[in-house]
């Protein structure tokens, strides 16, 4: 709960940007002409942006001062040297893929992986890597345990696989008809929940009966490392460093978006124990990304990597980090907000089914929520329910909403102060203490895959002539 006792930010400022909050009206016509979708805002018009936590890092003066040495060569660069060793010293890997940001190690993993007709086991996978499963041929199956669904129940990790679960996969499919396994550090699906080592320890044995290679989405693994250190028994005297290194242990390789954790502004990397895999992506890697010893991303870059993989498993800092979104997570439940607890170690995940109970899944109410959000403090959240999540069976024309609907409040790391926090948690306190006027959205256009980027919305009251000059924007 809220105290004076945390610890303060491990950092001092040294450089600041400013921000500013227009004025309500000005807020209306913004979020009109954006089609109600708040990812089609202007980023100035927006005072305090938790949209995401990825990429939106200030990275250390140590990382700005390797922007000045990055070595820029096309081929034999110093700075990715300096990547590989990171991640071999602090991952385990042997083989290291740099891209642009997670989503082409995504595509290069499943592409390589996965064929058609193919499933791919996640403890929950996010909205666009299941795309990178569906475009392969595969389809992603969730196999998070049951408590994953229950926002209001305390538990220490609720990202964990349900075992049984996998095991029913892998036996009603058959093994040859499971490339691999994926598992999510943390769980960002499902309100960024953390793994136990135990359950890693557990998947990876399932996975050995059956030959199967074992896979992360490594974005949030030192957070992951962190809650482990915290909640599990064995643990408490580990570095988050060591624990980290045995997370990754028990995995084949892993996909890394490391606008994450790993504190940069661009980056990613594919990283494998796999020669063979390695092999069969590397002319992936050439053509659509860079050569091998780039993969899409500056010198200066490789070099501000090599340093954050380092950086962000500091014990100070991950202390400060998770305890500062488990403060704003306090004040939103002083203030009666329904939040997913315990909350995650990068977001604080509004449950908006409770918030806003009078609107069916059918008006996403996350979306609803957020808009409304951005009404009242000029703060950018993310819906992720049913307009990210949806389940459409063309076959038939209906449709089945995921089992959560969340807003995630991501916290950019190392960007805002528990005064703006403060400010976030007044702002929405005060949208639910008038929630019962909130209206529902409907959709005005949308595309047929990942429709929460840029979809067009309505509150369910505009006429769709009222948005016609947005819906011809973006769409």
């Amino acid at each position: 709960m809220l105290s004076d006792d945390s610890p303060p930010e491990p950092y001092r400022i040294k450089m600041v940007e400013p921000i500013r909050l227009i004025d309500r009206e000005q807020r209306q016509a913004r979020l009109a002409a954006a089609g109600y979708n708040v990812f089609r805002l202007e980023a100035d018009d927006v005072y305090i942006d938790l949209m995401t936590d990825s990429g939106t890092s200030a990275m250390s003066a140590n990382q700005w001062a390797g922007i000045m040495t990055g070595d820029e060569s096309y081929a034999g660069s110093r700075s990715f040297t300096k990547l590989t060793q990171s991640v071999r010293d602090m991952l385990g890997f042997e083989y290291v893929l740099p891209t642009h940001q997670g989503r082409p190690a995504e595509h290069f993993l499943f592409r390589t992986l996965v064929r058609p007709g193919q499933v791919v086991p996640f403890n929950a996978p996010f909205d666009s890597t299941e795309a990178h499963v569906s475009i392969a041929g595969g389809t992603a199956i969730p196999c998070v345990g049951d408590i994953g669904y229950q926002p209001a129940v305390e538990h220490p990790f609720k990202g964990d696989v349900d075992v049984q679960k996998l095991r029913n996969v892998i036996e009603s499919e058959g093994r040859d008809n499971v490339p691999l396994i994926m598992v999510s550090l943390t769980n960002n699906a499902g309100g960024g929940q953390p793994v136990s080592m135990a359950n890693l320890r557990a998947v990876r044995a399932l996975a050995d009966e059956f030959a199967i290679p074992v896979y992360f989405d490594a974005a949030r693994c030192a957070e992951n490392a962190y809650f482990i250190q915290q909640r599990e028994s064995g643990y408490a005297s580990r570095s988050v460093a060591d624990i980290l290194k045995e997370q990754f242990s028990y995995a084949e390789g892993c996909t890394f978006s490391c606008k994450k954790d790993a504190l940069v502004n661009i980056g990613g990397l594919l990283a494998t124990r796999s020669r063979t895999l390695y092999e069969q992506v590397v002319p992936l890697l050439v053509l659509h990304e860079g050569f091998v010893t780039y993969g899409g991303m500056a010198g200066r870059d490789l070099e501000a990597l090599s340093i954050g993989l380092r950086e962000m498993v500091d014990d100070d800092y991950l202390q400060h980090r998770v305890r500062q979104v488990e403060r704003l997570g306090d004040r939103l439940l002083a203030g009666g907000v329904p939040i997913l607890r315990p909350t995650g170690g990068h977001a604080v995940y509004v449950d908006a089914a409770a918030f806003l109970p009078h609107l069916p899944r059918s008006e996403f109410p996350a979306e609803a929520l957020a808009a409304e959000l951005y009404l009242e403090g000029g703060v950018r959240a993310v819906g992720l329910g049913s307009l990210a999540f949806l389940k459409e069976d063309p076959s038939t024309g209906t449709a089945s909403p995921p089992r959560l609907e969340l807003l995630r409040l991501a916290i950019p790391r190392r960007v805002y102060t528990d005064s703006h926090l403060g400010a976030v948690a007044a702002a929405l306190i005060r949208v639910y203490h008038r929630r019962a006027a909130i209206p529902g959205m409907r959709i005005v256009s949308a595309p047929p895959m990942l429709k929460h980027f840029t979809a067009v919305l309505a509150p369910i009251e505009v006429r769709d002539e009222v948005l016609a000059e947005s819906g011809e924007v973006m769409v």
